[in-house]
């Protein structure tokens, strides 16, 4: 009987813990789109690849123009001379997939850009969720746009506009 007790006592003491818990949800999407700073962050990083793209597609332009001279030329070269060609094309095809990787890889100066630039609006969007959170005792807070999970949440909960207006952008 006392054991009965005890477990009723515990699942009532767990249920009303529960209870008391706040949650909130944010939609860093949402709050991103707006912030000008972060469009003219996208535009920037937008126009330097298009110039590195431009960079690498010339590389490989200059390495398939090489091919097909080398392939008008084919017959009248000697073996000595066909693998020099040869060689000479592998190298700026190479340089071409080098420069692109630098540029454009997961480590590359793009990543690293846009790292930078975006980095220091992500912390003060992370600042005034965690201001907003300390002020009104919130347990957890949710992002929308990264939990693909959440099938459904109340708007009431959705504090994206308070954020905005913490960082100054009234909504």
């Amino acid at each position: 009987m006392k054991k009965i007790i005890v477990l009723c006592g515990m699942m009532l003491l767990c249920t009303w813990a529960g209870i008391a818990q706040k949650f909130a949800l944010i939609d860093t999407e949402y709050i991103l789109k707006n912030i000008p700073a972060y469009e003219m962050t996208n535009e920037q990083l937008s126009q330097i690849s298009k110039q590195w793209q431009n960079e690498v597609e010339a590389l490989q332009q200059e390495a398939q123009n090489m091919y097909k001279a080398y392939q008008s030329d084919l017959v009248f070269l000697s073996a000595e001379m066909k693998t020099k060609r040869e060689e000479a094309i592998v190298k700026k095809e190479q340089e071409a997939q080098e420069l692109k990787r630098t540029y454009f890889g997961p480590e590359g100066e793009l990543q690293k850009k846009r790292e930078s630039l975006v980095k220091p609006i992500q912390d003060e969007i992370y600042t005034a969720v965690k201001e907003i959170s300390e002020a009104n005792n919130y347990q957890l807070v949710i992002d929308r746009a990264s939990a693909m999970s959440i099938i459904f949440a109340s708007p009431k909960i959705d504090i994206s506009n308070e954020v905005l207006r913490k960082l100054g952008y009234s909504k």
